[in-house]
């Protein structure tokens, strides 16, 4: 038996694939229902942030109707409930807008690039 490895063949020359090399990666079409959440989702966000918007401005009007008189002591303590309120609202506010941020990033660089999505 001869020491010597097969000959290998050449690849055959044109390559399959585009020409001049690679190109850039298609993206999946985004559906309707993908669509239909991100828009759900935005606006989930955007209603949760006024609301907190809302109650930190309420908290503030709290703390200084507390702070005129003594007999409105009881106005602080709903103030402080409201911080809580807008402590425990800000992990929800943030789940709901970052994939909010990026599915509509996402939708509007289909619609930028011309995907034939279903509307």
């Amino acid at each position: 038996m001869p020491d010597q490895w097969p000959a290998q063949r050449p690849a055959p020359w044109p390559l399959p694939g585009p020409p001049g090399g690679y190109g850039p990666p298609h993206l999946p079409e985004v559906s309707a229902g993908y669509r239909r959440w991100a828009g759900v989702l935005l606006w989930l966000a955007i209603i949760l942030a006024s609301l907190m918007v809302v109650a930190l401005v309420a908290s503030i009007v709290l703390l200084a109707k507390a702070d005129a008189a003594v007999d409105d002591a009881a106005y602080g303590y709903l103030a402080l409930f409201l911080w809580f309120a807008i402590a425990a609202a800000t992990p929800v506010l943030l789940a709901l807008g970052i994939p909010a941020i990026v599915m509509t990033r996402r939708v509007r660089q289909q619609d930028r690039l011309g995907g034939d999505a279903v509307y």
